[in-house]
């Protein structure tokens, strides 16, 4: 990703949510559905961000953007990242792919469970760490073309 690109992304402002041992236990209390959810949201966002420059028509964003936040695109992320996710990480991994249910019609289940784990990593990340999520992020080899 080129500097520029990075400090975009990195001037959102993000901290922490939950940050006392009152808070901390609330967010165990969170479903891996619920934080896969919230994942989704964090990864478009972030798609979106990085296609913003150079500046191009609404649609050719659009076309970008989808093609990286297809389940298949979100399991290539998520195994490009697995030898940098410490045990913590790798067990929220784990808890989200079990539990991935549903799916697109057509679509491997295995894929789509990759995907929700990848959602569910990003959604925990931006409760709990978001230094760390924009580490991740920043990773993932996005497609230029």
């Amino acid at each position: 990703m080129k500097q520029k690109e990075q400090k975009a992304w990195a001037e959102i402002e993000l901290k922490a949510i939950c940050q006392g041992p009152d808070e901390i236990a609330k967010i165990k209390q969170i479903s891996p559905a619920s934080l896969a959810y919230l994942g989704d949201a964090v990864y478009e966002l972030y798609v979106r961000t990085y296609y913003l420059l150079p500046a191009q028509r609404p649609a050719n964003y659009h076309d970008r953007v989808v093609k990286q936040v297809r389940a298949e695109a979100q399991a290539a992320h998520l195994k490009s990242l697995l030898d940098r996710l410490d045990d913590r990480e790798l067990e929220i991994v784990r808890r989200g792919r079990n539990a991935a249910n549903g799916g697109r019609r057509g679509l491997d289940r295995n894929i789509y469970q990759q995907a929700t784990s990848l959602e569910t990593l990003l959604g925990y990340l931006y409760i709990n760490n978001p230094n760390r999520l924009r580490e991740l992020l920043e990773r993932l080899e996005l497609d230029r073309t």
